[in-house]
């Protein structure tokens, strides 16, 4: 049994009936539940599974990936 519903994106197959590749955004159903100080303290391999599990880019420094992090998932109270 999975841990996260899956949606797919685009089309099944091209104008000349070829099968394209489909994209697939991955929603865990768990939320994150992470602090601002969690977060900051986080190491790089925890930010790049975190992010690639939401199907969000794992891509730019440390720094960048927290900011990141903390924007998609942190909610203001």
């Amino acid at each position: 049994m999975e841990s996260a519903t899956r949606f797919e994106v685009g089309r099944g197959r091209d104008d000349e009936g070829k099968q394209q590749q489909r994209d697939f955004f991955k929603m865990p159903l768990h939320y994150p539940n992470y602090s601002k100080a969690d977060y900051d303290s986080m190491p790089e391999w925890k930010l790049d599974r975190l992010l690639s599990e939401y199907g969000l880019p794992v891509v730019g420094s440390v720094e960048h990936k927290k900011k990141f992090a903390m924007g998609a998932f942190l909610w203001p109270h």
